[in-house]
């Protein structure tokens, strides 16, 4: 009885393991929200610095004071100069992207759902992908010269891309079973694209936009560094030219708190697109 009682006991141990809810989130398990943490991370290291360099650990010819870095960027904004740089590099940013992620959505999805396009297009995407965008901004300041045209072609060219791959590959991704499911159903093609294909493909959609939105940001920087009078690349030329860390250092923690932002923007986006995955 002893025996059978055990066994009975080891039989429903697993049962009320395996009973217990395991909540999902977007396919995968719900992560911890922690994100005190990061900060508190944040506030070490940036403290770690100003003691280095206040004590002499660190050299001020290798990293300014993080304490001189805020001033010079407090100095920065009441002057006005924060306004007059950052206007024209969110401008260009806006333009550039949005032009590149339009068209690079389109051909994607254009690639995903029609074989011949893909067999056509897919290897001048490969071809391209990997070529340096930094390196074709001489060319295209020939192209379109050196005022805005130039910038807001490398910026869509640099966003073409990845977003072109990102979307192609995330309607490939898509569940063919759900399509399946909806021919039994009897809908039609553009039904199937719009209800099945679409929503299935935006998580990976919006995975490629924070990538190249992220590429956008650099190739911003490398476009203004040439022929910008405004910007922040400009800004951190000239500071980089003067050997002023106090300024470089200011005008990098801008393109950090942009990153941010961008990266906020998408997630809000994403929030809204794909509620039905929560």
């Amino acid at each position: 009885m002893a025996e059978t009682g055990t066994t009975a006991a080891g039989a429903q141990g697993p049962r009320k393991a395996q009973s217990g809810p395991v909540v999902f989130r977007g396919g995968g398990f719900r992560p911890a929200d922690h994100r005190g943490i990061g900060l508190l991370v944040l506030i070490m290291l940036i403290g770690v610095v100003e003691l280095g360099t206040r004590q002499g650990w660190i050299s001020p010819l290798t990293l300014p004071r993080p304490s001189d870095v805020f001033q010079t960027l407090v100095e920065f904004t009441q002057s006005g100069q924060l306004v007059l740089n950052l206007a024209p590099s969110i401008s260009r940013l806006i333009i550039g992207s949005a032009l590149g992620i339009a068209a690079g959505i389109g051909v994607g999805l254009l690639i995903g759902l029609f074989s011949v396009i893909r067999a056509g297009l897919v290897p001048v995407v490969a071809a391209i992908f990997p070529i340096p965008k930094i390196a074709l901004l001489p060319l295209f300041v020939i192209w379109f010269g050196i005022d805005e045209g130039s910038k807001y072609a490398l910026i869509a060219f640099g966003t073409f891309t990845p977003t072109v791959v990102a979307t192609y590959g995330a309607v490939d991704n898509v569940d063919r079973t759900l399509i399946r499911m909806g021919q039994s159903f009897g809908l039609s093609w553009i039904s199937i694209v719009r209800k099945i294909v679409l929503p299935g493909a935006m998580p990976g959609i919006l995975s490629g936009l924070r990538i190249s939105l992220a590429i956008g940001i650099i190739l911003l920087v490398a476009a203004e560094m040439l022929g910008a009078e405004y910007g922040i690349g400009a800004y951190i030329l000239q500071a980089g030219a003067l050997y002023d860390l106090e300024r470089l250092f200011a005008g990098v923690l801008i393109l950090s708190v942009l990153g941010i932002l961008v990266n906020a923007g998408v997630s809000l986006v994403e929030k809204r697109l794909l509620r039905w995955r929560v």
